[in-house]
């Protein structure tokens, strides 16, 4: 059976009340000084900045966000019985809370709904930590080492998982269709994923309101809104 793969950005999320973060409305164009908040060497260096990071997780929209059409066109790909893998740059969870395994989401830049200490690399859940900051704590410290605690997140100025990321280079290469979703392929290296995928054989599909730098690659592009035109796109993949 044919494996389809998805690599995932931001925009699959922006209907669900999640901003995206370089587009023409994105949070880094509304406020650049947000950029340090997950910055990792500012983070590290000063508490005035790890201070204001957990009142922006705190406030989130990620906490009050719902999988839209897209997402659950995806899971029911799934559960259709079509080899489905999703690759995605987001952090939000919002793919398993589709209903799709969790097994079957790569997670390039981890995941906003854990933390992990930077000292002793215990991890425990953002919902923990949150509930410590509203009772008072607004850098709350590892409680097992007293280390200094961030989302489990690939903060700007961090490597990728190497593990990860060396299965997304497998799924790229072995899948038949690999469709973008909702990103600018600008970030490297997932952005690079889309050309290995093509290199090596597969239909490139491109869903995105945008031009990328992939778009001569692709054999097709569409613009049209995420929402309505994934889940017409996956049906013609689905299973019986």
């Amino acid at each position: 059976m044919t494996l389809i793969a998805l690599l995932t950005g931001a925009g699959i999320s922006t209907d669900s009340g999640i901003p995206d973060y370089r587009g023409p409305n994105g949070l880094w164009r509304r406020d650049p000084e947000a950029e340090k908040l997950v910055t990792y060497d500012f983070y590290m260096a000063d508490p005035a900045i790890r201070r204001r990071a957990w009142l922006m997780r705190r406030d989130s929209e990620t906490w009050r966000a719902e999988p839209n059409a897209a997402h659950l066109a995806i899971a029911e790909l799934e559960r259709s019985g079509t080899p489905v893998r999703v690759i995605t740059q987001n952090v939000d969870g919002l793919h398993q809370l589709a209903g799709l395994p969790p097994r079957k989401v790569l997670e390039l830049h981890g995941t906003a709904r854990s933390v992990i200490c930077t000292g002793c690399s215990v991890r425990s859940t953002m919902a923990d930590a949150l509930a410590r900051v509203e009772a008072g704590e607004p850098d709350p410290p590892c409680r097992a080492c007293g280390g200094i605690l961030k989302s489990a997140t690939v903060m700007f100025g961090q490597p990728l998982d190497p593990a990860v990321l060396g299965e997304a280079m497998g799924i790229a290469k072995a899948c038949e269709v690999l469709i973008a979703v909702g990103t600018t392929l600008q970030v490297q290296p997932a952005a690079s994923l889309a050309g290995m995928a093509a290199e090596n054989g597969a239909r490139l599909i491109i869903v995105n309101a945008e031009p990328t730098p992939y778009d001569e690659l692709a054999d097709e592009v569409v613009r049209e809104p995420i929402g309505t035109a994934l889940p017409g796109l996956l049906a013609g993949y689905r299973q019986g």
